[in-house]
C-alpha cells in the first residue's frame, strides 16, 4: 500500500482517506474498484481499514467507513462492498454479511455489502 500512495496508483474515483488526531495519521482506509479477490464486477470496494493500536476504541474505523460511503454516493454508486475475516464488526456499521469469497491466495474471506441510501 505505501508503494501505491507514493506512486499515487489510483484511478477514476479511487483514493485513501487518512484520519488524523492532533496531526498524527491515526487511520486510513481506501475506496478501490478492485481488491484482493477476481470479482471484478464487484465494487467499489473500501479496503486497507486500519487504525493505528494507541487510537483504537475511538471509533476511527467506524468514521472512515462512513467518509468512505459518502464518497462513494456522491460518486454515483448505490453499494459499498468490505471483505474481511470478522464476524459481527461490519454488521455494526449497516453492512450485511453476502457470503463466503475466494481471495487471490485461496484463502477465504466473509463479504459484506452495504445499501447506500
Amino acid at each position: 500500500m505505501l508503494e501505491e500512495l507514493r506512486t499515487w496508483a489510483f484511478t477514476d474515483w479511487e483514493t485513501p482517506f487518512a484520519a488524523t488526531v492532533e496531526g498524527q495519521i491515526a487511520g486510513i482506509a481506501y475506496i478501490r474498484k478492485s481488491d484482493y479477490y477476481p470479482l471484478p464486477e464487484i465494487y467499489p470496494w473500501i479496503s486497507g481499514v486500519f487504525v493505528a493500536e494507541d487510537y483504537r476504541g475511538r471509533r476511527i474505523s467506524e468514521r472512515l467507513i462512513a467518509f468512505a460511503n459518502e464518497y462513494a454516493k456522491e460518486n454515483g454508486f448505490e453499494k459499498t462492498y468490505i471483505p474481511s475475516i470478522h464476524t459481527g464488526l461490519y454488521e455494526k456499521y449497516g453492512y450485511r454479511y453476502m457470503g463466503d469469497i475466494v481471495n487471490y491466495a485461496n484463502g477465504t474471506d466473509r463479504l459484506y455489502v452495504k445499501e447506500l441510501i
